[in-house]
């Protein structure tokens, strides 16, 4: 792109970062990419001598292309921890302990803190751990890792545990264990969630478990901006009076979401306004906006425009502090930070390549920052809004000034929903219907709490202004919360279910580029590109729809110390499982991306009854039967027997052979058990087993010769029927 060149070099840089992701052992590509890109640097210096040729030229672009191609396959291999020698994840022998840091802010949870600590060094020779702080140095050794620990606010004495604080070192007695990968078809990967942030382990604590050796903050920046950030929510717990309100501030302005309610988040979900729950480059860009309003004078006068630089830059700086230097919101104050710096030195600047320069930093730094759906809905409707906004909000005009001003936040809305639509539909599945009424009246209400807020921390030590400005937050957080409330109670207010492959997610980016440019041009080959476009996306959607009606599937799910069974015949499911029905978080997480890729709409849970029941039972459905010691199922000419108890007086038998046999709750402890009762041709075992017992069955079962199947190890279960 002319004149925004680091558009050009931010590409050739993902291009690495994405190589090393794909192909991480392809170390001879970007080998090669950096000696070719020098051999044509050298050669177009050598040849053009102080001219100006355009092919040579070209080489030169080519050759720097190709440099930044291998060094960012070279800085992603380098920030990921994994491959460092020391990582925890090269460890052979057996951990009983190791020293950590608390790295970042600590997140309370209802019974849990969820900390992450750095490993410094571990301890895994043959000793008794110690109790206390007493160590021996001959003993440790130097460690790398990250994990994710969950302390248990109980202790042995009742009272709540101190909620920790970050450089905290900890002396931790066990071993963390690797996250698992996602067990069921389209679960949400939360292994490799967390290895784009080098974090790879967890473990759950009991306050006993670790011992605070003191407070060595690895990173004193982040140190005053974590000590800031907790004085910041001291100031909003004595101003802001309710709880609802001060959830909200707390999300939108330290993004501490801890106190935010289920029951708000899912109707600002619903309204398409949860974005403003989290801080990130909207609320940067905001605060941005608000000061270029209320300092524009000070642009007029001589030296005006390095003033208001000045002032602008402190008081985003002094907001990224506050939210203790949230990721997100140092990306976008750096962005901003060179806007503002190009215009007080009266630079002619192009928002493409501003947006290009700040994000090829951001990735030299982080690399995986790519990965983060925060960092992709920014840039994409930063770029969005830049670039379709303008001739939007052109084609109409009022002459009534807040009618005007109205269609300009309804423009930016526009603009805004349709570049990340696709992007929030893809990691999200659902689209806020009523987002044209919700986001001008909540971008509104955000211009006017985020700049009470700066104020309320910066006049706090005031006494009658911080109690003025303390109410005007409070009533603002009030408004808003209600407004989006009201909008997410509107009949159909927001569509679910939406499910996008990456394939899809392709085709509708091409459609819209193709579409807007087609609008912008009239140029015939969009049309083209348009139509052509339009087909693919409707045949995918028409075949997948089409496969989605014809499906029979029969399937183990993964679900942790629980059993879940469903029976899917094209848009219809019947889960058998003995899930709680208020535990809806283990569903959402486990199960349910599974239903929602297969394309369910109706889902019929049917409870199961425990071994401890004493009376036999027959559910109100075709072909189910079901006992304390069993469950029979017959679908589509196929038997399924759930096998809950093999011990005791009944010795039962099923005289026929079935399909497939799941065993659960610790029901075999010996394949002799077996024998005379049933014969299967498929033998699975579901988590509600212990996995210890599993294990030793399952080696059992490979020198029997005999065939069965693990959820806990391989995953969940699936059978198409013909």
């Amino acid at each position: 792109m002319k004149g925004a060149p680091f558009v050009r070099y931010v590409a050739a840089l993902i291009s690495g970062i994405l190589l090393y992701v794909l192909k991480p052992d392809w170390v001879v590509l970007p080998l090669g990419c950096l000696g070719a890109g020098f051999v044509l640097l050298v050669w177009s210096f050598a040849r053009s001598a102080g001219r100006v040729i355009k092919p040579i030229q070209r080489k030169a672009g080519i050759g720097s292309l190709l440099i930044l191609l291998g060094l960012g396959w070279f800085i992603t291999w380098q920030r990921t921890d994994s491959n460092r020698p020391d990582h925890i994840s090269h460890l052979t022998d057996t951990l009983r302990g190791y020293e950590g840091v608390v790295a970042a802010q600590p997140e309370e949870r209802a019974k849990t803190y969820r900390v992450e600590l750095e490993i410094r060094r571990a301890r895994w020779a043959h000793q008794d751990f110690p109790n206390q702080h007493k160590t021996n140095n001959e003993a440790w050794q130097p460690l790398r890792g990250r994990v994710i620990i969950y302390l248990d606010k109980a202790s042995q004495s009742d009272s709540v545990t101190p909620r920790p604080v970050y450089g905290e070192v900890w002396l931790v007695s066990g071993a963390p264990r690797p996250i698992d990968p996602p067990l069921n078809p389209d679960e949400f990967n939360y292994k490799r969630y967390l290895s784009y942030r080098n974090i790879g382990y967890q473990q759950y604590l009991r306050p006993f478990q670790r011992y605070v050796l003191g407070v060595d903050p690895p990173n004193p920046i982040t140190n005053v901006a974590a000590s800031v950030n907790r004085w910041a929510d001291s100031v909003f717990t004595q101003q802001v009076g309710s709880r609802a309100e001060y959830a909200l501030v707390n999300a939108m302005i330290l993004g501490v979401r801890d106190d935010l309610d289920a029951e708000i988040y899912r109707a600002y979900s619903t309204a398409g306004a949860v974005h403003i729950l989290s801080v990130s480059g909207l609320h940067v860009g905001i605060l941005f906006q608000v000061l270029t309003v209320l300092l524009g004078f000070l642009a007029k006068g001589r030296g005006g425009k390095l003033v208001m630089a000045g002032l602008q830059l402190t008081i985003l700086w002094f907001y990224a502090l506050v939210t203790g230097f949230s990721p997100p919101v140092l990306r976008s104050a750096g962005m901003f930070t060179m806007v503002i710096l190009a215009q007080a030195l009266g630079r002619q600047q192009q928002i493409p390549n501003t947006l290009g320069a700040s994000a090829f930093f951001i990735l030299c730094f982080d690399p995986y920052a790519l990965f983060s759906a925060g960092f992709q809905l920014s840039y994409l409707a930063v770029a969005g809004i830049t670039a379709w906004h303008a001739p939007l909000y052109q084609s109409i005009t009022f002459r009534n000034r807040w009618a005007n001003r109205l269609w300009e936040l309804t423009a930016v809305a526009l603009v805004a929903q349709l570049i990340t639509f696709p992007v929030g539909v893809f990691y999200f599945h659902q689209f806020p219907t009523y987002f044209l009424l919700s986001n001008p009246v909540v971008i509104v209400l955000s211009e006017l709490l985020l700049p009470l807020a700066m104020a309320a921390l910066a006049l706090c030590w005031i006494p009658y202004l911080r109690d003025v400005l303390g109410w005007l937050l409070q009533k603002t957080a009030w408004l808003l919360n209600e407004s989006v409330m009201q909008t997410s109670q509107l009949p159909g207010a927001a569509w679910d279910g939406l499910w996008l492959s990456p394939i899809a997610l392709l085709l509708i980016y091409t459609l819209i580029l193709c579409g807007v440019a087609l609008l912008l041009t009239r140029n015939r080959v969009y049309l083209w590109a348009t139509c052509l476009t339009s087909v693919l996306l409707a045949g995918i959607t028409l075949w997948g729809d089409y496969s989605q009606v014809h499906q029979q599937r029969l399937a183990v799910h993964f679900l942790p110390h629980r059993t879940a069974v469903s029976l899917t015949s094209g848009h219809r499911s019947t889960l058998l499982t003995d899930l709680d029905s208020t535990d809806s978080r283990s569903f959402d997480f486990y199960l349910k991306n599974t239903f929602g890729i297969w394309g369910v709409s109706s889902l019929t849970l049917t409870r199961m009854k425990r071994a401890s029941d004493s009376t036999h039972a027959r559910q109100p459905m075709p072909a189910f039967y079901q006992t304390p010691a069993y469950t029979l199922w017959v679908w589509q000419g196929k038997t399924l027997l759930l096998v809950n108890k093999l011990s005791g007086r009944n010795r039962w038998r099923l005289p026929a052979i079935v399909d497939y046999l799941v065993i659960r709750r610790n029901a075999l402890y010996d394949w002799e058990q077996l024998n005379g009762r049933v014969v299967a041709r498929h033998i699975i075992f579901d988590d509600s087993n212990k996995t210890p017992l599993t294990d030793r069955l399952l080696a059992e079962a490979k020198k029997k010769g005999i065939s069965c199947y693990s959820v806990r190890q391989m995953g969940a279960y699936l059978a198409e029927l013909e």
